[in-house]
């Protein structure tokens, strides 16, 4: 069983690298640090992520919308069909002065997990994520994420790792190698029910010569999640850029809640 299950994990990993064809730039409709963790088997996760960028870009690029003052809301829907699959469906959507609201586009997410009855010291997933976005919020339109993930916690710390790459089959950057997005969390449990953190979001590259500093997409996020239940899910933090490629100053909320359905 485990020697099947190790082969199609890398089978995924050879399909996410050799599939794909710019690669499309950090976005904010749904920032996370993914866990190792899958939905139960049997349950549905709904989330809604909402964020909204104070200090942005404020002209257009490429056809694409400036993003200060910009207010993104997404829906996230995940069902969990076993103790190691899962599929996560988003529904992207944007509001701003002078455009009013706007469907985005939507992405599915398939994901795999390193059962737990494994018992491996740490906790190992890997997410792909193929989508459409319109071409007002996104000049690279049809998009591909492989993320691995691995993550673990040590009695009060957590750590969790996103070596994401992204890849675009159409747009601007179709023609560009795989970008090196990674994504890091770490926080502390304060309480049993509250956790605060420092999340990293960054977009570096291609993996073939990353980009000069200033080109670069940094962002740090403090975070604090609330654990109120095993059914609601809380995280809130506000981000600060520090490269010039990207957003200043943004804030995110993501409230989830998982149905027995």
């Amino acid at each position: 069983m485990k020697w099947s299950w190790g082969c199609v994990l890398a089978g995924l990993i050879v399909f996410g690298l050799g599939a794909a064809k710019t690669a499309k730039a950090q976005d904010n409709y749904e920032i996370q640090v993914y866990g190792a963790d899958t939905v139960d088997p049997g349950h549905t996760m709904v989330e809604l992520h909402n964020n909204f960028t104070f200090e942005g870009s404020k002209t257009a690029r490429d056809g694409m919308y400036p993003t200060n003052h910009q207010w993104h809301e997404t829906i996230e829907i995940t069902h969990g069909f076993n103790d190691w699959f899962e599929v996560g469906f988003y529904i992207f959507t944007a509001a701003q002065n002078g455009h009013g609201w706007d469907w985005v586009g939507d992405h599915i997410r398939p994901r795999v997990r390193v059962p737990k009855k494994w018992n491996w010291p740490v906790g190992v997933s890997i997410s792909q994520e193929f989508g459409y976005q319109r071409a007002q919020f996104s000049p690279d339109t049809w998009t591909y994420e492989l993320r691995p993930i691995v993550d673990k916690q040590l009695g009060r710390w957590y750590l969790s790792f996103n070596p994401t790459f992204d890849k675009s089959f159409h747009g601007p950057s179709q023609n560009q190698d795989f970008v090196f997005s990674p994504n890091f969390k770490v926080s502390y449990d304060i309480t049993k029910k509250i956790a605060g953190g420092v999340e990293y979001y960054g977009s570096l590259g291609p993996v073939t010569g990353f980009d000069p500093v200033a080109q670069q997409q940094q962002q740090i996020i403090p975070s604090i999640d609330l654990n109120l239940s095993e059914k609601w899910e809380f995280n809130f933090g506000v981000g600060v850029g520090v490269t010039k490629a990207t957003d200043h100053l943004l804030a995110k909320m993501i409230l989830g809640y998982r149905f027995d359905f």
